[in-house]
């Protein structure tokens, strides 16, 4: 079996980390995967049928600049004034500054940033792997959002910092996290109302799908990160088994929390009842799954309940977030009544 390395998503979270080539119909090859945005390693598990509670909004307005916000790793930030001039390292960040509507002022992105449309004309200042730290310095900004867990280098962090540039490190372990940081980047940029709204917006749809799929039996799932040679799912205790098991699914995981690879054997003995593919962007089918050496087996195939979803929508920790677990639940429960996501992609609609 095959680690990832964290820095390799998402994006995804989600993310996401998107993958590097394409993937190609019923057997073509994948690189290891990368993530949309969300960690690698182990996330608390959630109880899916927990209720997320939208954060209060405030009776009393924020303090004026400056104001100290407290990271996803602990680290107290000083911002001296309202950002004019924002830096994301992230896509799920680059979302989450458009989404609060200070989408002006943002003056560098990666090259993974694909929404909203306009976030791709951004400045490049990650590349693959790369955070190109004088590009980012050059743009002069006020602050910067980076990505935890490795996702952006601890090095870079520093030298930034090192500067005197303010910089924010977000870090999602979990659904609930992932509104938390909306909360926390709406703090650091002088947008909370906007930030409160859009976790309201984001809890009640979330809370819709958990509602409408609770009681409804949970099918063996799997979750297909990506295929060619090897197999690839999410790990035990990571963000993605949080979605499946939050939309109502099992979620089939490998064994190792850092580990994202499963063999077929492994696979083939549980038996998945429903097989999602987060890599349907890539090529990747149902009617490839079927074809491919040993998956005939499994009863997802026999029953053709393989589904493509758009991954970074649900892997992706942004405000779409609540939208990917939407798609995913009807994905493991297409009779279940929930609207369909309102964005994503549109795979395999032959």
């Amino acid at each position: 079996m095959k680690s990832l390395n964290s820095r390799q998503s998402l994006a995804a979270l989600g993310l996401s980390l998107l993958f590097a080539s394409a993937c190609t119909t019923g057997g073509g090859t994948t690189p290891a995967p990368t993530w949309s945005d969300h960690p690698a390693t182990p996330a608390s598990t959630l109880t899916p049928a927990r209720t997320l509670t939208p954060t209060p909004v405030a009776t009393e307005p924020q303090p004026a600049f400056p104001r100290t916000v407290i990271d996803d790793e602990g680290t107290s930030v000083e911002i001296a004034s309202e950002p004019r001039r924002i830096v994301s390292l992230t896509p799920a960040a680059t979302e989450i500054v458009f989404e609060l509507g200070a989408g002006e002022h943002m003056v560098g992105g990666t090259d993974s940033d694909n929404y909203p449309p306009e976030a791709a004309a951004l400045p490049d200042v990650v590349q693959g792997v790369t955070v190109l730290t004088e590009q980012v310095v050059d743009l002069e900004p006020d602050l910067v959002l980076a990505g935890g867990n490795n996702f952006t280098p601890p090095a870079e962090v520093q030298r930034l910092r090192d500067l005197g540039i303010a910089v924010l490190v977000v870090y999602p372990e979990t659904v609930d996290q992932v509104t938390d940081d909306i909360t926390l980047v709406g703090t650091a940029i002088g947008r909370d109302q906007s930030a409160a709204d859009i976790v309201g917006a984001m809890s009640a749809r979330i809370d819709g799908v958990v509602d409408a799929v609770e009681g409804l039996a949970q099918p063996r799932t799997f979750y297909e990160i990506g295929y060619g040679p090897d197999i690839y799912g999410p790990a035990p205790d990571s963000f993605i088994e949080d979605m499946v098991n939050l939309a109502g699914g099992d979620a089939i995981v490998t064994d190792d929390p850092a580990v994202f690879s499963i063999p077929l054997e492994q696979l083939v003995s549980r038996d998945p009842e429903v097989i999602v593919l987060g890599d349907a962007a890539y090529g990747t089918c149902p009617d490839g799954v079927a074809t491919r050496p040993g998956w005939s087996r499994m009863s997802a195939v026999v029953k053709r309940r393989v589904w493509p979803v758009d991954d970074t929508i649900v892997t992706r920790p942004g405000p779409r977030l609540g939208e990917g677990l939407a798609a995913l639940a009807l994905a493991i429960h297409p009779d279940a009544a929930i609207d369909p996501p309102a964005t994503g992609g549109q795979y395999c609609t032959e």
